[in-house]
């Protein structure tokens, strides 16, 4: 086994955390910092679709790309969605401009999952060629940067099936769980097994960490979460265990983060609505935590700002490990030269 100083030699600083050991320098990167924030993806993206732009390779590795070139941060998130595997397998999606995914033909029945479910995976070659792109560019740097692959977790792709669109509390697919837990464990299966598959295809590519996004898993009871969601995102977790260090993200899981830890990933990121000293108090000293600087305080003045990435930075210390990022993604609205900021004051700890 490899000493902690040889990890910190070997390792670029995120996978030196990721692996539990505090590497000599914070790393940290955002989410959502390929996208809106950023004038170089608004010019990229002209005339292009979302979820079109995730599936055209060259297009997809630069936007990946363009905030490690722009912010200096310790690793790239791959830049695509998280109903790309829904998209592939023949579902009817798209990306509404203010709303979100909005799915043509919601499953609200056993038969509808059944028809679902009867849909194959899809042809991931076009993801593996981004990755490969982007990968490519990030080695290539005098300090080669590794790439964050990423899926969306069953439950968050199952809430969006069944709801159709964005919601709010997630009655129908709460109802779903409940009222026909035969059908909801075909729809979770099968959401599981897409992304695992398109977590597998990144890493294959390239990606040397994935994350999986539960974005709606909050709006979950303890025991719901740990009866109808846990199980398949520890599905998807193992499908890819050994490979890469794992990362299990939600928001509104301050309640549920040691079932989202015993689902299978070495990292928990958690949120702005909860401390990173007491999440690792509920956690244990012994997981790495990634997080949680408030979104909202991105367009605060400066000095605010710091104060409150100073103590998250403080409250992170407690834990094995921390990888310094936002408790959700970046706002469209963020003036750039702050994030910019923020790495040169991680760095600087």
């Amino acid at each position: 086994m490899p000493s902690s100083d040889d990890l910190r030699l070997t390792l670029p600083p995120l996978l030196s955390a990721y692996s539990g050991t505090r590497p000599d320098r914070l790393p940290v990167w955002f989410m959502r910092q390929a996208g809106r924030s950023l004038p170089e993806y608004r010019e990229v993206r002209k005339g292009t679709q979302m979820l079109e732009s995730c599936l055209r390779p060259e297009l997809a590795a630069e936007i990946t790309c363009q905030p490690v070139r722009r912010h200096g941060v310790d690793a790239a998130i791959f830049f695509s969605d998280i109903v790309i595997p829904l998209r592939l397998a023949g579902v009817d999606v798209e990306i509404v401009q203010g709303v979100g995914p909005v799915i043509g033909t919601p499953v609200r029945t056993a038969a509808d999952v059944d028809r679902l479910t009867a849909l194959p995976g899809g042809d991931l070659s076009a993801i593996r060629e981004a990755v490969r792109l982007a990968v490519a560019e990030l080695d290539a740097r005098p300090e080669p940067v590794p790439l964050i692959g990423f899926g969306g977790a069953p439950f968050t792709l199952a809430a969006y099936l069944v709801e159709g669109r964005p919601s709010r509390d997630h009655l129908a697919a709460r109802a779903m769980m409940h009222a026909d837990p035969a059908a909801w464990d075909r729809l979770m299966t099968w959401a599981a097994d897409r992304t695992a598959e398109f977590l597998l295809a990144q890493i294959d590519a390239g990606a040397r960490a994935v994350q999986l996004f539960d974005s709606w898993a909050g709006s979950l009871s303890v025991s719901d979460y740990t009866e109808h969601a846990a199980p398949y995102a520890a599905r998807v977790l193992a499908a890819v265990e050994g490979r890469v260090p794992r990362v299990h993200f939600g928001t509104g899981t301050s309640e549920i983060l040691t079932v989202m830890r015993d689902a299978g990933a070495e990292v928990v990121g958690v949120d702005h609505r909860i401390g990173l000293d007491e999440a690792t108090r509920r956690l244990g000293a012994g997981t790495v935590v990634q997080g949680n600087i408030d979104p909202a305080l991105l367009t605060a003045p400066w000095e605010v700002l710091e104060r409150h990435v100073e103590d998250v930075i403080a409250r992170g210390r407690s834990a094995a490990a921390h990888v310094l990022n936002l408790g959700h993604g970046v706002p469209p609205t963020t003036d750039p030269g702050v994030l910019t900021r923020i790495v040169e004051l991680a760095h600087s700890r």
